[in-house]
């Protein structure tokens, strides 16, 4: 199975990619291939119709697509910005969204997730995207949201409290158990 993993922010020192980092280890096993992407591999002008119109879509963005349709299993963890998407991410979605006949995640399976350092963990963030990428495409097969980061995350060790890695553990074997019965179909 092919997993492609991201954190939905562009910051260099971005929790929500050592979450997703860390999150995807559950799911790589001997056949497995896992790929971590970073956004600011893919900075493109900030979209506007004239650019598309003048530029066409940027080959950056024709890369990103096909690493999403390359891959079997998408992890993203999103940072919350202002209660919203990161404008990193929010500006590949734009992009991506033009690339004709297709929808964004072109009925992928996902596991998407959200950290910060406040009590809500990302939750705003999180809300947004369970209810905005069904529309893009995405299947979203489980959330999970860690509040406190800096207190419940451990470089090297994950999620270290016990309660937040329980539920972790338990959406990751729900989710195996969907991706093999999904692979079974086929």
């Amino acid at each position: 199975m092919k997993i492609l993993a991201f954190a939905g922010s562009n910051s260099s020192e971005s929790i929500n990619k050592k979450l997703v980092t860390s999150v995807s280890k559950y799911y790589k096993e001997s056949d497995d291939t896992v790929e971590i992407l970073d956004l600011n591999d893919y900075e493109v002008p900030i979209f506007s119709i004239d650019r598309e119109k003048s530029n066409g879509i940027p080959v950056l963005i024709e890369e990103f697509v096909n690493k999403i349709d390359q891959a079997d299993f998408i992890l993203i963890s999103f940072a919350e910005n202002n209660g919203n998407f990161n404008a990193a991410y929010k500006n590949i979605n734009d992009w991506i969204s033009r690339v004709p006949n297709r929808k964004i995640f072109n009925g992928k399976p996902l596991f998407i997730m959200a950290t910060s350092p406040g009590k809500r963990g990302g939750q705003s963030v999180l809300d947004i995207a369970t209810a905005r990428l069904p529309f893009d495409g995405a299947e979203i097969l489980e959330t999970f949201s860690l509040p406190e980061f800096y207190q419940n995350f451990e470089q090297g060790k994950g999620v270290v409290s016990i309660t937040h890695r329980a539920q972790l553990e338990a959406k990751v074997r729900k989710t195996k158990r969907m991706l093999k019965a999904k692979l079974e179909q086929m």
